[in-house]
């Protein structure tokens, strides 16, 4: 059985092009435009793992992985955190609230695929 992604990303053409990589690779993709409707869409699907940008109105992609961690209904939920900023004192902010992996944009296609499959693997194990 495919496994079910959420991406957050309030920008359409990246969760187009995400969306397309990931059903590629057997995934089953879930897309939110922005981090309450993301919450929204885990709260009513099976999911397996979130790719959450950071930037997004309403709620961004910490607070929804803050809110996801302290949920004991989706705190294992393997996050996958999304964004144009490369500084390292960003992705410190991101491991910080919860993220397990930390992919900036542009990204390259077999980066975030492996990224994603290490993921899966901690899902498995």
């Amino acid at each position: 059985m495919a496994k079910k992604i959420l991406i957050a990303d309030d920008d359409a053409s990246v969760r187009d092009i995400l969306r397309m990589m990931l059903e590629e690779d057997g995934y089953e993709v879930v897309e939110a435009v922005d981090g309450q409707e993301g919450w929204e869409k885990l709260e009513k699907n099976k999911i397996d793992m979130g790719i959450f940008d950071l930037n997004m109105p309403r709620l961004d992609g910490l607070q929804l992985t803050e809110r996801i961690r302290t949920d004991p209904r989706f705190a294992q939920l393997p996050i996958l955190m999304l964004t144009v900023r490369a500084l390292l004192v960003e992705q410190i902010r991101g491991y910080n609230r919860g993220a397990d992996e930390y992919v900036t944009k542009p990204f390259e296609r077999e980066v975030l695929l492996a990224r994603v499959k290490a993921l899966e693997r901690r899902l498995n194990a």
